[in-house]
């Protein structure tokens, strides 16, 4: 174990996290059908009226690591919805449109959600969500869900409401790519690296090509020596959240074995597209998505900017701005649909975007696929996440650091 590392998810002169039990008092909904596919209410608004909290509280113990995930509590929970209710938020068939998904793709592959502690209510609130959107049943019945603990068994962790926040906001977004994927949720006891990193590999171990992490911490000089093993998987594409804190680096997205995903502001236009992005963040930074040049990973092959000599974050990205967020379902401690976002949404996101890719090559690191099809992305040229002199904090033509190289426009970008 790593005792004598600190991780510090939130930079310096950021406020402490507050637990999701403290935001959204506890209650259980009951969705209602709608119509399969039907578009939801956007949950657009300016940064300014725009109030979150993040789900997950700073890590206090040396080796921890916080989710990435933020709740809108400007916007009140929808506890039950009315017969011609719709949640609040983006759902799948926005999301499908707005990056040019196919539906039917995905059929068979696994995608793996490693997250820390118990959701007691994560198959249940799952099948909420499914159901409100027309998407197929994926339970443990019909053998598309299978949740499990860091050693593989059923042996749950303690029950946590913010990490129970981020489980639903992680299984939601994979549904939402991939709804055809089944859904693997590997529990680590704790919200150590170590235990984390012993989900990661569970996940491999039990089949999953396709991982999403949506945590992080600050950079540590023995990443690469001490964890950078637990995200070494040739075959497997490995997706981690880019971070909440806007301009800087956090770690395991530092890994040059992952595809470290970076986030977005995501709106409807006119465009012939029908949506349009910018950098989840602003000039001031302190929030959005993460980014930056590594201090210790090394820079892999494929990454070719020229103002970092080791690892860049991000490679890719995808919505993850709470002022256009995402409709969640979560019951645990928490009052039911409620709109969600950080990069805990755009990691999962794109696992289930790789799962609809196809497997990958059985010596590839996937993180690649990308670099060489940028041209198979969506650009983002506007924003910036915080205040440096260059690409790796301000979007512009080609590859940035808080966007990478764009985001999905279907599938051809995240396949060899």
């Amino acid at each position: 174990m790593h005792s004598h590392r600190r991780r510090n998810s939130i930079r310096r002169g950021a406020p402490a996290l507050l637990s999701a039990a403290a935001l959204i008092t506890g209650g259980v909904a009951i969705a209602t059908q709608s119509s399969a596919f039907a578009t939801t209410t956007p949950a657009s608004s300016t940064a300014s009226t725009v109030q979150t909290h993040r789900l997950c509280s700073q890590p206090s113990k040396p080796g921890y690591m916080a989710c990435q995930a933020e709740v809108r509590t400007d916007l009140a929970p929808q506890k039950t919805l009315g017969r011609h209710d719709t949640p609040k938020g983006f759902g799948p068939a926005d999301l499908q449109a707005a990056y040019n998904l196919p539906k039917d793709g995905g059929k068979g592959a696994t995608v793996a959600i490693v997250d820390a502690n118990d959701d007691p209510n994560a198959e249940k609130d799952l099948a909420a969500y499914r159901s409100q959107y027309g998407l197929p049943e994926c339970s443990t019945s019909n053998s598309c869900f299978k949740k499990i603990d860091q050693d593989g068994g059923s042996n749950y962790p303690t029950p946590d409401a913010g990490w129970a926040g981020e489980i639903s906001l992680d299984v939601d977004m994979v549904s939402a790519a991939c709804p055809q994927c089944k859904i693997l949720l590997v529990e680590a006891k704790s919200a150590n690296m170590d235990d984390l990193g012993a989900a990661v590999n569970q996940a491999v171990k039990q089949g999953a090509k396709y991982v999403s992490n949506s945590y992080g911490g600050g950079e540590e000089s023995n990443d690469t020596s001490a964890d950078d093993k637990y995200f070494k998987h040739p075959g497997v594409a490995i997706t981690v959240s880019s971070g909440d804190s806007g301009y800087g680096v956090e770690y395991p997205a530092a890994s040059q074995y992952v595809t470290a995903v970076g986030g977005t502001s995501l709106k409807k236009d006119s465009s012939t597209r029908g949506y349009s992005e910018s950098v989840w963040g602003t000039s001031a930074g302190g929030n959005g998505a993460g980014s930056g040049c590594s201090q210790f990973d090394a820079k892999p092959s494929w990454q070719k900017d020229t103002d970092c000599g080791k690892r860049s974050v991000a490679d890719v990205a995808a919505v993850a701005d709470p002022a256009t967020g995402l409709a969640v379902y979560d019951t645990y401690q928490a009052s039911g649909w409620n709109v969600y976002g950080g990069t805990s949404a755009s990691s999962p996101f794109i696992a289930g975007v790789y799962a609809l890719a196809g497997a990958p090559g059985a010596s590839d690191v996937p993180a690649s696929y990308p670099y060489a099809h940028p041209d198979k992305l969506n650009d983002i040229t506007e924003g910036s996440n915080g205040s440096c002199s260059n690409y790796l904090c301000k979007a512009g033509k080609g590859y940035d650091g808080p966007t990478g190289l764009g985001t999905p426009n279907g599938v051809a970008a995240f396949t060899k």
